[in-house]
């Protein structure tokens, strides 16, 4: 693995002004080594409200986003308020994406969908006013910062770039899903647990195909995600919108839905010695109710928002046994026990496959950690992944192992086929902006994720200060 821009906090020359958050979290802005840069614990200027409620939902999130953005209503875009409503019906990449995000800073969004000058150019017809307050979330994007000029050279290379890896992309996704019915139905026929945990370990890689598709344009691959309880619709906001955009921080849901089971931010008063050392053995369970929690939750909100947060589409994962019942003589409740185990096993494969796809490491940045208080959008993507070196020179172990992960969080609206003829650019420009892009195999992943649950001493990211 490559070596990391890492001190300690206590080894760091430092002059430190602690500012005290509403919540009463330090804000940590302090100047670090001789550079005298300003830094900060957290990428938001104050604490996420939704991160107070008990139970973190997707709605909690955008409500949440709503109040701490103050975009007055409106869509604000860097220092900027548009009023999107007479788009929302014409963007290319389905209405949702606009209605759920009205009332919020969709900045970062806004940059990583759009790769090409186009939307840009089309901003001025919606313009209202300028902001009125400086933007709460602190990532950067100057025109000749590290993310704007990759994302430029990225541009002009998706001119040349051979589409036809995007084609296999479908080609796995729709294997993938015939098997897992196939599978299924011959779990039940046969009475047989083992080719109901083969079905179950294949939707999970369904599901993860499937992650694909659900951050590009409306399509109907993207339902596939919804094959055991998860909703694609959810999804957009917890994981495209959420964590793609603020890894690691605060604003992730996909974090902050396992709190307080699993604590990956490194604090002494956030998690006891029993959750940082007991999630190693308790945390494969957490996985295997994966599926099953998520709908959980949310008929747990819509009991107590009396607002239904259900749709059509939900009905997605009942296909499965449907085609089981139909597919046997067999009584309804063999087919809710053979269900019961493919579900169970996907959540164990699902929860184990992303947990340890690049993200939890001590050498990973999480919100605690300081970080340059100005730090540019794509460095601190740098800062929150580790690309997994087992899972490239092949598309289908990069479509179910969440691989190329660094280039996806770039820019998430390309193919995962399409993504490794990027590297040449990527490394030029992290060479020019002097960043180091990471690497490591499956095992340190998975003993990096058990390392980090258990730290508790915060550290300092110095992006400029390259290591060999």
């Amino acid at each position: 693995m490559a070596s990391y821009p890492w001190t300690e906090t206590s080894s760091v020359t430092t002059t430190t002004t602690v500012v005290a958050t509403p919540d009463g979290d330090s804000d940590g802005a302090c100047a670090a080594d001789n550079n005298n840069t300003p830094m900060t614990k957290f990428i938001t200027a104050k604490p996420p409200s939704y991160y107070r409620k008990p139970l973190r939902t997707v709605t909690q999130w955008l409500k949440g986003k709503r109040r701490d953005d103050d975009a007055e209503g409106l869509w604000r875009i860097h220092d900027s308020l548009y009023d999107l409503t007479e788009f929302i019906e014409c963007h290319p990449g389905g209405s949702e994406w606009i209605r759920f995000t009205k009332g919020t800073d969709i900045t970062e969004a806004f940059e990583v969908h759009h790769i090409g000058a186009r939307p840009e150019q089309l901003l001025p017809r919606y313009y209202i006013r300028a902001a009125r307050s400086p933007r709460n979330v602190r990532l950067t994007f100057h025109k000749d910062g590290f993310y704007k000029t990759l994302k430029r050279r990225v541009a002009e290379k998706l001119t040349t770039v051979n589409n036809q890896p995007a084609q296999t992309s479908e080609l796995i996704l729709d294997s993938l899903l015939c098997g897992s019915f196939v599978l299924a139905c011959l779990a039940l026929n046969w009475n047989s647990y083992l080719l109901a945990a083969l079905a179950g370990l294949l939707v999970a890689w369904t599901m993860n195909c499937a992650h694909n598709f659900l951050h590009r344009k409306d399509n109907w691959r993207m339902m596939a995600f919804n094959l055991a309880f998860f909703s694609y619709r959810e999804w957009r906001v917890s994981h495209a919108l959420s964590h793609h955009l603020y890894p690691n921080s605060k604003l992730d849901l996909e974090i902050s839905f396992f709190e307080p089971f699993l604590c990956w931010f490194p604090s002494a008063a956030g998690k006891n010695l029993f959750q940082r050392f007991g999630s190693w053995v308790y945390g494969p369970l957490i996985y295997t109710t994966m599926c099953l929690a998520e709908v959980g939750k949310r008929l747990l909100e819509t009991i107590l928002t009396r607002k239904n947060t259900f749709y059509a589409d939900d009905a997605i994962p009942v296909l499965l046994p449907l085609a089981m019942w139909v597919s046997s003589n067999s009584d309804i409740f063999d087919v809710l026990k053979i269900w019961f185990v493919i579900v169970q096993v996907a959540g164990l494969v699902f929860g184990a496959i992303g947990l340890h796809a690049a993200h939890h490491h001590p050498d990973i940045v999480h919100s605690g950690d300081l970080i340059p208080a100005d730090i540019d959008f794509g460095v601190y993507q740098l800062a929150a992944i580790i690309d997994r070196t087992d899972l490239k020179g092949s598309q289908f172990k990069v479509l179910v192992g969440f691989g190329d992960h660094c280039l996806h969080h770039l820019f998430p609206t390309l193919d995962h086929g399409i993504l490794p003829q990027l590297y040449q650019v990527l490394f030029e420009t992290c060479e020019e902006f002097q960043l180091e892009y990471r690497e490591q195999h499956w095992l340190q992943a998975i003993v990096g994720q058990h390392q980090q649950l258990a730290r508790i001493e915060p550290r300092v990211y110095v992006p400029w200060k390259k290591v060999k």
